[in-house]
């Protein structure tokens, strides 16, 4: 058991090194609106795997990736594989994330600076982890090979995930927020690599 154990977290770790490579853009801010959040579009819940998915609003959002980390175990993984932490405004520019450690592990997003190129309250609130579930495997198997440093385009929803045993995970609806409940958790319809 000892071994089995090993062998997947070396293949975990082998899967995590080949999928993040890195793209670089250059200096300049790369996307720089805000996501859009709307009203939720009337889409029926949807039953996936077990779990019941429900809109709570409209998404859409173009970011530059700052990290990818995928998951394997739990039952956030059984929906949700990847997770993108995205930065808009400053925060997709390389001048100023080249000032910022940047790392993702546990579903979380977390950041640290010596020196702020831009106010520490800009990062928290034009940056966020934003945990995906994808609708369907064309969309998941897109977002497997996104790398670090791309602009992203994508639209959907953010919604809340049931189970009948009681487990709940639900979306932040707000980029104001930061720490436990502020990632964004996001029923992705639309995928798309954008061009710079």
């Amino acid at each position: 058991m000892k071994k089995l154990l090993i062998l997947i977290s070396f293949l975990v770790v082998a899967w995590q090194l080949l999928f993040k490579m890195t793209t670089e853009l250059g200096p300049g801010v790369k996307a720089p609106l805000p996501p859009f959040q709307g009203p939720p579009s009337g889409q029926a819940p949807i039953n996936k795997d077990g779990y019941l998915i429900t809109e709570l609003a409209s998404f859409s959002i173009n970011a530059k990736v700052l990290s990818k980390e995928f998951y394997f175990l739990g039952r956030e993984a059984d929906l949700s594989p990847v997770d993108l932490a995205l930065g808009w405004g400053r925060m997709s520019d390389e001048s100023v994330l080249s000032q910022i450690d940047i790392s993702q592990s546990g579903r979380w997003y977390r950041w640290q600076s010596k020196n702020f190129a831009i106010p520490r309250r800009e990062i928290e609130t034009s940056s966020a982890n934003m945990h995906m579930i994808p609708a369907d495997n064309e969309i998941k198997l897109a977002l497997s090979r996104v790398k670090e440093g791309q602009i992203i385009q994508l639209t959907g929803s953010l919604v809340k995930v049931e189970a009948n045993d009681g487990w709940r995970w639900k979306s932040s609806l707000t980029r104001e927020d930061t720490g436990n409940g502020a990632c964004e958790l996001i029923y992705v319809k639309h995928f798309s690599i954008v061009d710079i």
